[in-house]
């Protein structure tokens, strides 16, 4: 504990304590002006994955009925893409469903859409 100093009067002492007292115990809660937002992005098209287009192939394939070769074929590159990431298979096995697809859209085939086309040919590149 500090001592006081010497010139001080009791009752000078008592004041300055209870100030200090008062000072203390008074929580001071500081608001803080709302944050400002970043001027927002446009918001970029989602990131279309070689994995989940080809998921997505297999499924058009397999209900529209045709190219069992190239579901077999999509099947064993996915399982293959799982294991060891090397989507080579998946893009030679997309750029051959690009060609089965657009064969459909010309006999205009039920459930395939030129933006189906579109988007496996974006992820191809």
């Amino acid at each position: 504990m500090v001592a006081p100093p010497k010139d001080l009067t009791f009752a000078a002492l008592l004041k300055q304590i209870e100030r200090m007292a008062k000072s203390t115990t008074k929580i001071v809660v500081e608001k803080k002006a709302p944050a400002k937002k970043a001027a927002s992005k446009p918001k970029a098209a989602p990131t279309l994955n070689i994995e989940k287009v080809s998921e997505d192939i297999l499924a058009k394939l397999k209900a529209l009925n045709i190219e069992h070769q190239l579901q077999a074929d999509i099947e064993w590159c996915l399982g293959s893409y799982r294991y060891d990431q090397n989507p080579t298979g998946l893009l030679e096995a997309a750029a051959k469903s690009v060609d089965a697809f657009k064969q459909e859209l010309t006999k205009k085939t039920k459930g395939v859409t030129a933006a189906m086309v579109k988007n496996i040919e974006k992820v191809l590149g």
